[in-house]
Protein backbone atom coordinates (compact mmCIF):
# COMPACT_ATOMS: atom_id res chain seq x y z
CA UNK A 1 0.00 0.00 0.00
CA UNK A 2 9.63 -6.68 2.52
CA UNK A 3 12.76 -7.57 4.52
CA UNK A 4 14.53 -11.13 4.48
CA UNK A 5 15.92 -13.04 7.55
CA UNK A 6 19.28 -11.21 8.11
CA UNK A 7 22.21 -10.13 10.53
CA UNK A 8 19.91 -6.80 10.82
CA UNK A 9 17.22 -9.29 12.34
CA UNK A 10 19.80 -10.18 14.80
CA UNK A 11 20.38 -7.14 15.83
CA UNK A 12 16.80 -6.24 16.13
CA UNK A 13 16.65 -9.35 18.07
CA UNK A 14 19.79 -8.30 20.36
CA UNK A 15 18.09 -5.13 20.81
CA UNK A 16 15.00 -6.45 21.93
CA UNK A 17 16.40 -8.75 24.44
CA UNK A 18 18.66 -5.75 26.25
CA UNK A 19 15.45 -3.87 26.29
CA UNK A 20 13.90 -6.40 28.11
CA UNK A 21 16.22 -6.45 30.65
CA UNK A 22 15.86 -2.94 30.86
CA UNK A 23 12.63 -3.20 31.39
CA UNK A 24 12.67 -5.75 34.18
CA UNK A 25 11.52 -8.53 32.16
CA UNK A 26 7.94 -6.75 30.65
CA UNK A 27 6.57 -8.28 27.67
CA UNK A 28 5.85 -6.24 24.71
CA UNK A 29 1.64 -6.40 24.28
CA UNK A 30 0.59 -7.70 21.06
CA UNK A 31 -2.16 -5.49 19.50
CA UNK A 32 -5.65 -6.62 20.12
CA UNK A 33 -7.54 -7.93 17.16
CA UNK A 34 -10.65 -5.99 16.23
CA UNK A 35 -13.87 -7.33 16.34
CA UNK A 36 -14.80 -9.32 13.12
CA UNK A 37 -10.88 -9.71 12.73
CA UNK A 38 -11.93 -13.74 11.33
CA UNK A 39 -14.73 -12.60 9.01
CA UNK A 40 -13.62 -13.12 5.02
CA UNK A 41 -14.39 -8.88 4.62
CA UNK A 42 -11.56 -8.03 7.28
CA UNK A 43 -9.55 -10.85 6.09
CA UNK A 44 -9.63 -9.90 2.18
CA UNK A 45 -8.05 -6.24 3.52
CA UNK A 46 -5.61 -7.62 5.30
CA UNK A 47 -4.58 -10.37 2.35
CA UNK A 48 -3.79 -7.39 0.24
CA UNK A 49 -1.50 -5.20 3.06
CA UNK A 50 0.19 -8.90 3.25
CA UNK A 51 1.29 -9.02 -0.40
CA UNK A 52 2.76 -5.75 0.31
CA UNK A 53 4.58 -6.44 3.11
CA UNK A 54 6.04 -9.82 1.40
CA UNK A 55 6.58 -7.45 -2.14
CA UNK A 56 4.60 -9.37 -3.77
CA UNK A 57 3.21 -6.72 -6.16
CA UNK A 58 1.88 -9.14 -9.02
CA UNK A 59 -0.47 -10.75 -6.06
CA UNK A 60 -1.97 -8.07 -4.98
CA UNK A 61 -3.03 -6.66 -8.40
CA UNK A 62 -4.66 -10.31 -8.59
CA UNK A 63 -6.23 -9.97 -5.62
CA UNK A 64 -7.83 -6.63 -5.29
CA UNK A 65 -9.90 -6.98 -7.97
CA UNK A 66 -12.00 -9.85 -9.61
CA UNK A 67 -10.13 -12.26 -12.22
CA UNK A 68 -12.37 -11.21 -14.99
CA UNK A 69 -11.42 -7.73 -14.61
CA UNK A 70 -7.70 -8.41 -14.06
CA UNK A 71 -7.89 -9.75 -17.66
CA UNK A 72 -9.08 -6.86 -19.32
CA UNK A 73 -6.94 -4.42 -17.39
CA UNK A 74 -3.93 -6.56 -18.56
CA UNK A 75 -5.34 -5.86 -22.04
CA UNK A 76 -5.47 -2.46 -21.12
CA UNK A 77 -1.87 -1.94 -19.64
CA UNK A 78 -0.74 -3.57 -22.79
CA UNK A 79 -2.60 -1.00 -25.07
CA UNK A 80 -1.02 2.19 -23.23
CA UNK A 81 -4.60 2.56 -21.68
CA UNK A 82 -4.56 2.35 -18.43
CA UNK A 83 -2.03 1.44 -16.12
CA UNK A 84 -3.70 0.33 -12.95
CA UNK A 85 -2.70 -0.27 -9.88
CA UNK A 86 0.04 1.84 -10.28
CA UNK A 87 -2.70 4.31 -10.91
CA UNK A 88 -3.39 3.89 -6.82
CA UNK A 89 -0.10 6.11 -6.18
CA UNK A 90 0.13 10.18 -5.49
CA UNK A 91 1.14 11.30 -8.49
CA UNK A 92 0.83 8.29 -10.19
CA UNK A 93 1.33 10.16 -13.65
CA UNK A 94 5.27 11.25 -13.00
CA UNK A 95 6.02 7.61 -12.06
CA UNK A 96 7.19 7.17 -15.69
CA UNK A 97 9.33 10.30 -15.72
CA UNK A 98 11.21 9.67 -12.57
CA UNK A 99 11.70 5.84 -13.75
CA UNK A 100 12.76 7.57 -16.72
CA UNK A 101 15.18 9.86 -14.51
CA UNK A 102 16.74 7.04 -12.24
CA UNK A 103 17.20 4.83 -14.90
CA UNK A 104 19.84 7.38 -17.03
CA UNK A 105 23.09 7.00 -17.37
CA UNK A 106 25.28 8.87 -14.41
CA UNK A 107 21.67 9.33 -12.88
CA UNK A 108 23.16 9.16 -9.25
CA UNK A 109 25.61 12.25 -10.24
CA UNK A 110 23.27 14.47 -11.78
CA UNK A 111 20.38 13.46 -9.16
CA UNK A 112 22.54 14.49 -5.94
CA UNK A 113 24.13 17.85 -7.97
CA UNK A 114 20.12 18.66 -8.18
CA UNK A 115 19.40 17.60 -4.55
CA UNK A 116 22.43 19.30 -3.41
CA UNK A 117 21.40 22.47 -5.54
CA UNK A 118 17.69 22.61 -4.55
CA UNK A 119 17.49 20.82 -0.72
CA UNK A 120 20.91 19.69 0.87
CA UNK A 121 20.92 21.19 4.48
CA UNK A 122 17.98 23.10 4.10
CA UNK A 123 16.05 21.30 7.02
CA UNK A 124 14.08 24.69 8.40
CA UNK A 125 12.79 25.39 4.59
CA UNK A 126 11.95 21.47 4.06
CA UNK A 127 10.26 21.26 7.43
CA UNK A 128 7.84 24.09 6.89
CA UNK A 129 7.37 23.03 3.26
CA UNK A 130 6.24 19.39 5.02
CA UNK A 131 3.90 21.37 7.32
CA UNK A 132 2.65 23.48 4.38
CA UNK A 133 1.98 20.73 2.21
CA UNK A 134 0.01 18.71 5.09
CA UNK A 135 -2.35 21.21 5.82
CA UNK A 136 -2.86 22.33 2.37
CA UNK A 137 -3.10 18.19 1.49
CA UNK A 138 -5.83 17.51 4.48
CA UNK A 139 -8.17 20.69 3.26
CA UNK A 140 -8.04 19.60 -0.47
CA UNK A 141 -9.12 15.73 0.69
CA UNK A 142 -12.11 16.79 2.76
CA UNK A 143 -13.31 19.71 0.41
CA UNK A 144 -12.20 18.46 -3.33
CA UNK A 145 -11.27 16.40 -5.65
CA UNK A 146 -13.60 13.07 -6.45
CA UNK A 147 -13.15 11.31 -3.50
CA UNK A 148 -15.78 8.81 -1.17
CA UNK A 149 -16.56 9.85 2.28
CA UNK A 150 -13.99 6.91 3.27
CA UNK A 151 -11.31 7.99 1.19
CA UNK A 152 -11.60 11.69 1.73
CA UNK A 153 -11.72 10.41 5.77
CA UNK A 154 -8.43 7.84 4.92
CA UNK A 155 -6.11 10.18 2.80
CA UNK A 156 -6.77 12.83 5.23
CA UNK A 157 -5.56 10.89 7.98
CA UNK A 158 -2.41 9.71 5.66
CA UNK A 159 -1.71 13.14 4.37
CA UNK A 160 -1.21 14.42 8.24
CA UNK A 161 0.83 11.65 9.09
CA UNK A 162 3.25 11.85 6.34
CA UNK A 163 3.55 15.97 7.28
CA UNK A 164 4.46 15.26 10.40
CA UNK A 165 6.74 12.36 9.43
CA UNK A 166 8.55 14.55 7.16
CA UNK A 167 9.33 17.61 9.45
CA UNK A 168 11.30 15.18 12.11
CA UNK A 169 13.08 13.35 8.47
CA UNK A 170 16.32 14.35 7.62
CA UNK A 171 15.13 15.13 4.12
CA UNK A 172 18.44 17.54 4.09
CA UNK A 173 20.83 14.86 4.72
CA UNK A 174 23.48 14.88 1.33
CA UNK A 175 24.77 11.80 2.80
CA UNK A 176 21.53 10.25 3.15
CA UNK A 177 20.25 11.09 -0.28
CA UNK A 178 23.62 9.76 -1.66
CA UNK A 179 23.23 6.67 -0.17
CA UNK A 180 19.67 6.39 -1.55
CA UNK A 181 20.39 7.22 -5.07
CA UNK A 182 23.01 4.79 -4.68
CA UNK A 183 20.02 2.10 -4.39
CA UNK A 184 17.42 3.49 -6.20
CA UNK A 185 18.74 4.25 -9.50
CA UNK A 186 20.56 0.36 -10.10
CA UNK A 187 16.87 -0.64 -9.36
CA UNK A 188 15.61 1.53 -11.71
CA UNK A 189 17.71 0.65 -14.61
CA UNK A 190 17.23 -2.80 -14.12
CA UNK A 191 13.71 -3.04 -14.24
CA UNK A 192 14.25 -1.80 -17.77
CA UNK A 193 10.79 0.23 -17.26
CA UNK A 194 11.76 4.31 -18.36
CA UNK A 195 9.31 4.83 -20.88
CA UNK A 196 5.55 3.65 -21.52
CA UNK A 197 6.24 1.77 -24.40
CA UNK A 198 8.59 -0.37 -21.98
CA UNK A 199 5.77 -0.98 -19.70
CA UNK A 200 3.05 -1.57 -22.67
CA UNK A 201 5.76 -4.35 -23.76
CA UNK A 202 6.12 -5.93 -20.45
CA UNK A 203 2.56 -5.99 -19.31
CA UNK A 204 1.03 -5.46 -16.27
CA UNK A 205 2.13 -8.47 -14.70
CA UNK A 206 6.01 -8.38 -16.19
CA UNK A 207 6.09 -4.82 -15.16
CA UNK A 208 5.11 -5.50 -11.45
CA UNK A 209 7.20 -7.82 -11.57
CA UNK A 210 10.23 -6.01 -12.61
CA UNK A 211 9.23 -2.97 -10.43
CA UNK A 212 9.59 -5.33 -7.26
CA UNK A 213 12.75 -4.49 -6.53
CA UNK A 214 12.71 -0.56 -6.74
CA UNK A 215 9.53 -1.33 -4.64
CA UNK A 216 11.79 -2.79 -2.03
CA UNK A 217 14.45 -0.22 -2.53
CA UNK A 218 11.93 2.64 -1.94
CA UNK A 219 10.81 0.75 1.45
CA UNK A 220 13.92 0.89 2.64
CA UNK A 221 14.27 4.09 1.66
CA UNK A 222 11.28 5.17 3.84
CA UNK A 223 13.00 2.68 6.42
CA UNK A 224 16.54 4.64 6.85
CA UNK A 225 14.79 8.07 6.93
CA UNK A 226 12.58 6.81 9.59
CA UNK A 227 9.33 5.75 8.20
CA UNK A 228 9.50 1.98 8.15
CA UNK A 229 6.42 1.11 6.13
CA UNK A 230 6.43 -2.77 6.81
CA UNK A 231 5.79 -2.54 10.27
CA UNK A 232 2.86 -0.34 9.00
CA UNK A 233 1.88 -3.25 6.86
CA UNK A 234 2.52 -6.02 9.52
CA UNK A 235 0.69 -3.89 11.84
CA UNK A 236 -2.60 -3.56 10.57
CA UNK A 237 -5.23 -4.83 11.66
CA UNK A 238 -9.27 -5.44 10.76
CA UNK A 239 -12.46 -6.34 12.29
CA UNK A 240 -15.91 -6.56 10.70
CA UNK A 241 -18.33 -3.54 10.98
CA UNK A 242 -21.56 -4.53 9.21
CA UNK A 243 -21.79 -6.78 6.73
CA UNK A 244 -25.28 -6.94 4.60
CA UNK A 245 -25.61 -9.43 1.55
CA UNK A 246 -22.28 -8.55 -0.77
CA UNK A 247 -21.52 -5.81 1.14
CA UNK A 248 -19.64 -4.95 4.17
CA UNK A 249 -18.08 -2.62 5.83
CA UNK A 250 -14.12 -3.05 7.34
CA UNK A 251 -12.39 -0.77 10.37
CA UNK A 252 -8.92 -0.38 9.60
CA UNK A 253 -6.25 0.53 12.32
CA UNK A 254 -2.56 0.74 11.28
CA UNK A 255 0.22 3.06 13.15
CA UNK A 256 2.19 5.24 9.63
CA UNK A 257 4.87 7.40 11.69
CA UNK A 258 4.05 8.71 14.70
CA UNK A 259 -0.11 8.01 14.32
CA UNK A 260 -2.48 5.66 14.26
CA UNK A 261 -4.93 5.53 11.45
CA UNK A 262 -8.45 4.40 12.21
CA UNK A 263 -10.73 4.13 9.34
CA UNK A 264 -13.31 2.21 7.62
CA UNK A 265 -13.75 1.03 4.09
CA UNK A 266 -16.34 -0.37 1.97
CA UNK A 267 -16.01 -3.92 0.20
CA UNK A 268 -18.27 -6.03 -2.22
CA UNK A 269 -18.96 -10.09 -2.39
CA UNK A 270 -17.53 -10.71 -6.55
CA UNK A 271 -18.50 -14.21 -7.01
CA UNK A 272 -16.69 -15.81 -3.67
CA UNK A 273 -14.41 -13.49 -2.88
CA UNK A 274 -14.41 -9.54 -1.35
CA UNK A 275 -12.81 -6.83 -3.03
CA UNK A 276 -12.38 -2.82 -1.84
CA UNK A 277 -14.85 -1.07 -3.13
CA UNK A 278 -12.84 1.68 -4.11
CA UNK A 279 -10.45 -0.49 -5.82
CA UNK A 280 -13.01 -1.71 -8.02
CA UNK A 281 -14.30 1.60 -8.95
CA UNK A 282 -11.05 2.91 -9.75
CA UNK A 283 -10.19 -0.06 -11.74
CA UNK A 284 -13.61 -0.01 -13.38
CA UNK A 285 -12.96 4.30 -14.34
CA UNK A 286 -9.78 3.41 -15.84
CA UNK A 287 -11.47 0.60 -18.07
CA UNK A 288 -13.82 2.69 -18.77
CA UNK A 289 -11.54 5.45 -20.12
CA UNK A 290 -9.61 2.87 -21.84
CA UNK A 291 -12.13 1.42 -24.09
CA UNK A 292 -13.82 4.71 -24.74
CA UNK A 293 -10.45 5.85 -26.36
CA UNK A 294 -9.81 2.36 -28.47
CA UNK A 295 -13.96 3.05 -29.62
CA UNK A 296 -12.66 6.80 -30.44
CA UNK A 297 -9.64 5.31 -32.07
CA UNK A 298 -11.58 2.98 -34.43
CA UNK A 299 -12.31 4.00 -37.76
CA UNK A 300 -16.46 3.18 -37.87
CA UNK A 301 -17.70 1.59 -41.24
CA UNK A 302 -20.55 3.90 -43.74
CA UNK A 303 -23.26 1.61 -45.27
CA UNK A 304 -21.40 1.70 -48.11
CA UNK A 305 -18.49 -0.33 -46.41
CA UNK A 306 -15.80 2.76 -46.50
CA UNK A 307 -14.03 3.39 -42.77
CA UNK A 308 -15.17 6.44 -41.82
CA UNK A 309 -12.77 8.77 -39.58
CA UNK A 310 -14.72 9.76 -36.41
Amino acid sequence: MKPKPSASVLRVLAALGLSLVLLGGCKKREPEELAGAASEPAAAVRQLASHLQRNDLVAFARDAVPPDMHARLETAWRQGEARWPLSELPLEDKLVPMLAALSAKGAERTLQRSFDRQFARQDRDLREAARTLGLFGVQYVKNEGDYTREERDHYAQVIAALSDWAQQAPLGDPALARATLAKLAPAARRSGLASDEALSQAGMQGSLHRLTPLFIETKATFARYGLPLDSTFADLRTGLVQQQGDTATVRIHYPLGEREIDTVVSLERRGKNWYLTDYLRHAEEALSASEADMEASTPSISPEGDPQTP
